[in-house]
C-alpha cells in the first residue's frame, strides 16, 4: 500500500487554499488535484464546496 493519508483531518493552510483555487480554476479533476495536494478526494471536495468552487467532473 504505496499511497496512505498520513495526514488526517489537518486543517487547510492559506498556501493549500490558494493551490485549490488554482488548479480548481485550470479545470483539473477532483482525483488530479487530491493527488496534487495529498488529500482525499472528500477533503479536497467539501473545501471546493465550502469555498464555492466548481471542479471539473471527469467524462
Amino acid at each position: 500500500m504505496a499511497e496512505k493519508f498520513e495526514r488526517h483531518r489537518q486543517p487547510w493552510t492559506q498556501d493549500e487554499i490558494q493551490k485549490l483555487h488554482t488548479l480548481a480554476k485550470k479545470g483539473m479533476a477532483l482525483k488530479a488535484i487530491a493527488k496534487a495536494m495529498t488529500r482525499s478526494e472528500e477533503s479536497v471536495k467539501d473545501r471546493a464546496k465550502a469555498d464555492g468552487l466548481n471542479i471539473a467532473k471527469l467524462r
